[in-house]
């Protein structure tokens, strides 16, 4: 039985003397794996369709569970990736995250469009941004996403932003209002944890920048930053992650992307129980 697809090339591997076996990324059946016979001969028509970062309309053969290609309608070849050598690995590090989250038969329309369009991009610009913002989507697709709702705090303010009815977060007052201490108790503690009365009311350094109270850390299991617990994580991190999942954010930088990167590698790694192989490599490659 023939039937045909938009494909995105995932890789492809040498089978016989001619001929390659390809892993191909698709909407409706997910991934699918098939032979290009005769490809690998210098004036064979299909040549384009094993090369990376195909993105085409295939027609399989399926007999027996086994698909052969046919035939096939070039929509993008990506070509500008394949002549920066950062670029590629980037673009590897995309086919490689498809191939280790879809299986067959799995709907990888989502996935499928969000890989192309990191692929279209980085032929354009920067692939860094581009990598990051597909891996978050990709991660999220797999059912693990990566949260950053914590709020940046400026240097105006000194505390949480207070709960309804003007009281703060936890034994926190609300911001604006005069700081005034709990009702004193027997021996002159305030309620709780709290410092006594007549006691200097100081809370955490900020962190770098002037934002947040405290330390930053990310938790592996959950994929969320918090201001306590789980491993120590960077604002510049931080920062990217959240303008890559659509919040604002100050300006990224270099350093910043490079942190997010190696977060994202050990959070894939964690979370699959498999490396992105080409991530390190690519990263090592950034100025």
């Amino acid at each position: 039985m023939d039937f045909k697809t938009d494909a995105l090339m995932l890789k492809a591997v040498d089978y016989g003397e001619n001929d390659k076996m390809v892993t191909l990324l698709t909407a409706e059946r997910g991934k699918i794996g098939a032979c290009l016979k005769g490809v690998k001969k210098a004036n064979a028509r299909l040549k384009f369709a094993a090369q990376p970062f195909c993105f085409a309309e295939y027609v399989f053969a399926e007999k027996s569970g086994r698909h052969t290609v046919t035939s096939a309608s070039l929509h993008d070849g990506f070509f500008p990736l394949r002549e920066d050598v950062e670029k590629y690995y980037a673009a590897a590090v995309v086919c490689e995250a498809c191939d280790k989250l879809m299986y067959e038969e799995m709907p990888g329309g989502e996935l499928l469009v969000a890989a192309v369009t990191a692929l279209s991009r980085m032929c354009t610009e920067d692939a860094a941004f581009p990598l990051i913002t597909f891996l978050l989507t990709a991660l999220r697709l797999a059912g693990y996403p990566l949260r950053a709702e914590l709020p940046a705090m400026d240097e105006t303010q000194t505390s949480p932003p207070p709960l309804e009815g003007g009281r703060g977060v936890g034994n926190s007052t609300s911001i604006g209002e005069p700081q005034t201490s709990p009702s004193r108790l027997e021996t002159g503690r305030g309620v709780g944890n709290s410092p006594s009365i007549g006691e200097p009311q100081t809370l955490p350094p900020p962190m770098e920048g002037g934002r947040g109270v405290g330390a930053l850390f990310f938790n592996m299991e959950s994929g969320s930053f918090s201001l306590e617990k789980g491993t120590p994580a960077s604002v510049v991190t931080y920062d990217v992650i959240r303008e890559a999942l659509g919040y604002a954010a100050p300006p990224r930088t270099r350093d910043g992307e490079k942190r997010a990167l190696r977060l994202l590698y050990s959070y894939f790694a964690y979370q699959t129980d498999s490396e992105l192989t080409s991530l390190p490599e690519y990263v090592r490659m950034l100025y």
